[in-house]
């Protein structure tokens, strides 16, 4: 690379003052410094972009990798499944739901919780409705606009 020093930066300015002038050295050296500042600029950008794009291609490599290994272990999941409903149907000998209610015979049947919502509802005492603003009696939608429309006063 090329050396300079102070001693040749002042030979250069000595001679710049000379050829050019004392009246257009400054907007000379106001150029320069600004066609020097967009080439830093420029190359700063350059090296960004470069590694821009070298931080993509390794984010693609290692994405590609998480993808084939979630698909390895998602292959994985499925056979250990399929492996471990046919061990369990082996084991337990369960083909149907008959045979299991035969197996378990002092189980009740499930029921699910909502068969008697009626009973459950009719349960409540009016008075307790009545105090707790529950609706005891079912309004059309016409009805129910009717009565919280509020009143015009003439």
């Amino acid at each position: 690379m090329i050396d300079i020093g102070v001693t040749k930066l002042a030979i250069i300015g000595g001679i710049a003052l000379l050829v050019i002038g004392p009246e257009k050295l400054p907007g000379l050296a106001k150029t320069i410094g600004t066609l020097l500042g967009r080439a830093r600029r420029y190359v700063a950008d350059v090296k960004a972009e470069v590694n821009r794009s070298m931080e993509l291609d390794e984010l693609k490599k290692m994405k590609d990798t998480v993808e084939n290994a979630a698909r390895d272990v998602e292959n994985s999941i499925q056979t250990g499944a399929s492996d471990f409903e046919k061990t369990w149907a082996e084991t337990t000998g369960l083909a149907s739901d008959t045979q299991s209610a035969d197996l378990h015979p002092g189980f009740p049947e499930y029921r699910h919780p909502r068969k008697k919502w009626r009973i459950k509802q009719g349960a409540t005492p009016n008075w307790y409705k009545a105090r707790t603003g529950t609706r005891t009696k079912a309004l059309s939608g016409a009805a129910r606009v009717a009565r919280f429309r509020p009143r015009r006063v003439s």
